[in-house]
């Protein structure tokens, strides 16, 4: 196998703009990097882990913990966390804490802290002041998506203004009955997704002077069987079915839909419904939506943690920055029934 220096021989440079041309550390010029790229195609050369580790004092590696792989939304955090981290030479070792308390104690009092990583990316983790700590004790950059972390740079959303946004556009179509399918109080942890979404369609109804009315919540499992479920209840009701609904997670509000047209109503015609997300199959089944761009989050996470990690990209710019979020309108709302 060849080394560097036939490497740097071939494309007439020093070894060292060969390690900063294949490794992304340090400045080389386009013309250089693509010059070193193709000696090294040439050679079958391979840049080693170990040999780059030892000489670096890093592993090129950055841990992910989420707290469920088997929910799309995270997957697709995951997703693109990991194109934006081959993209900067980094691979990805994911943890997932879906074991409970035993395996999060686990993952952050050992695994973490064996120098296996150079970084840590939170995604939907209200980490605790201890695991901060421990961590940044280590010198381990740490990034947090989803909520507020005190003392770790956060890309935050804003869970009540998104389904105060879904509810207002109900409202403005001239819907005020409206039901809202939110989490069950097991999903109610960190960030406390749940509360802050029902806050935000609470307020929007009282902003607007429309009923609060607590016969028009169900709770679920933010699965499309549990939205199905719990769409069959609300409509059940003789006397006060919601002309509605804003659910938390567009799979719940696909199973709304879904339950509607079991029981022979039409969507939009007979309910409306709105989701949050934007998930794959939105767009399929006509669901308006608030889009949460999760590939996207990901993406921005390592674009965070590299103004961290790689001095070349300056420092970072805030403690706290929020993310973005956006109305799609699609054929699943319109007016109320007369």
């Amino acid at each position: 196998m060849a080394g560097i220096e036939e490497v740097a021989r071939r494309a007439g440079v020093s070894t060292a703009t060969v390690s900063r041309a294949l490794s992304g550390r340090g400045y080389v010029s386009e013309a250089t990097r693509e010059k070193v790229t193709a000696a090294a195609a040439a050679l079958d050369y391979v840049v080693s882990s170990n040999a780059s580790s030892l000489a670096s004092g890093r592993t090129r590696n950055v841990g992910v913990v989420v707290p469920f792989l088997n929910h799309w939304f995270f997957s697709s955090v995951i997703e693109g966390a990991e194109s934006a981290l081959l993209r900067q030479g980094y691979d990805l070792t994911l943890y997932n804490l879906t074991g409970g308390g035993e395996a999060r104690k686990s993952v952050f009092d050992h695994f973490l802290l064996r120098q296996r990583v150079d970084a840590v990316i939170a995604i939907g983790l209200e980490l605790t002041e201890a695991e901060v700590s421990s961590l940044h004790a280590m010198g381990k950059p740490l990034i947090g998506v989803g909520g507020p972390i005190p003392g770790v740079l956060s890309l935050t959303m804003d869970d009540v203004a998104v389904t105060r946004l879904a509810t207002e556009h109900l409202i403005a179509l001239g819907h005020t009955r409206i039901a809202h399918i939110g989490g069950g109080k097991e999903f109610d942890l960190d960030f406390h997704l749940p509360s802050h979404r029902r806050t935000g369609y609470e307020d929007a109804l009282r902003d607007a002077g429309a009923p609060v009315d607590p016969a028009l919540y169900r709770p679920a499992d933010f699965t499309l069987p549990g939205g199905y479920d719990a769409t069959k209840q609300l409509l059940g009701s003789p006397h006060n079915r919601p002309t509605a609904i804003v659910a938390a997670s567009d799979e719940m509000a696909i199973g709304s839909i879904l339950a509607a047209r079991d029981l022979g109503l039409s969507v939009p015609g007979d309910l409306s419904v709105v989701g949050i997300d934007d998930h794959q199959l939105a767009s399929f089944f006509g669901l308006t939506t608030v889009a949460q761009f999760p590939i996207r989050q990901g993406e921005h996470a390592v674009e965070a943690l590299m103004h961290l990690l790689e001095p070349a990209h300056g420092e970072p710019s805030s403690a706290d920055v929020p993310l973005p979020y956006e109305l799609i309108v699609r054929s699943s709302t319109s007016r109320p029934p007369e």
